[in-house]
């Protein structure tokens, strides 16, 4: 009998084309995070059931942008940088589930395809885009991590331009900002092969890290602006209020989740 091997698709004699490989996964990042308050009501269109709006600050919004470097257990995609380093940006908003809140991340854009894979199996709705954040530096003309550092972050896809911002750090902080604090809680869907069976995959899960490590937080303030495109919708989350902006490094694992229900989302 012919056997198969790999964690995702391809599957192979060999599995050594799979497009990811199992978890855990590792991943070492500069966070830029925009947060503001939108319509609450834009947000609970957003959460299938069955989730809630969150008790607390409801519309309250986080637009991340994030440079990464990722790798599996042994490492070896660092040495091989294309198979390790993508840009990703994200809108998170809060939700309430059975009394908890949780995080859920609603929009998200890539720039690799195994990120995209990755987001598959975690329940992220990952498309591709264009997603690009000024690095710092210690020397040259890049920003320091200090007071009155300045960093410009744009998202585009499908040509378009979403999103673009410049965040202004203006002090250390505690926090990284309390939108994206909150073990996430998503939907992982597969709809039927079969017509008018509805979803194959229905579930609700659960998932943080597994472990978390972080350097100094910053505060300051963002200039936010969001675009209209034909097959987008982060603009619906309009900008009523903003909250504030920060830069983070940090480092974080990913091992896996938790099913919490199956086969209730109501998703078409």
């Amino acid at each position: 009998m012919t056997s198969v091997r790999g964690y995702f698709p391809p599957k192979t004699a060999t599995g050594s084309s799979s497009l990811i490989p199992s978890p855990p996964w590792r991943y070492s990042g500069d966070l830029l995070t925009v947060e503001y308050r939108t319509d609450p009501a834009r947000v609970r269109e957003l959460l299938p059931e069955p989730l809630e709006l969150s008790d607390e600050d409801p519309g309250a919004v986080a637009l991340i942008w994030a440079d990464w470097q990722s790798c599996s257990a042994s490492g070896e995609e660092l040495l091989d940088p294309v198979r390790a380093q993508y840009k990703e940006a994200f809108a998170v908003v809060r939700c309430s589930y059975r009394g908890r809140t949780y995080s859920r991340c609603v929009h998200i854009w890539v720039d690799k395809d195994f990120a995209i894979a990755r987001g598959l199996h975690q329940g992220y709705p990952k498309k591709l885009g264009s997603i690009h954040q000024t690095r710092p530096h210690p020397y040259g003309p890049a920003p320091r991590i200090e007071a009155g550092a300045r960093f410009g972050a744009t998202l585009a896809a499908a040509d378009r331009r979403l999103a673009q911002a410049v965040v202004t750090l203006r002090e250390p902080s505690e926090t990284n900002g309390f939108v994206n604090g909150h073990p996430m809680a998503h939907h992982r869907w597969l709809p039927s092969i079969e017509k008018g069976k509805g979803l194959a995959l229905d579930e609700l899960v659960e998932s943080g890290a597994a472990s978390f490590e972080a350097g100094p937080a910053w505060r300051g303030e963002a200039e936010l602006e969001l675009f209209e495109a034909p097959t987008e919708e982060l603009a619906r989350l309009e900008i009523h209020e903003p909250i504030a902006a920060y830069y983070r490094q940090v480092g974080v694992v990913w091992d896996g989740g938790r099913l919490l229900e199956s086969g209730t989302s109501g998703a078409e």
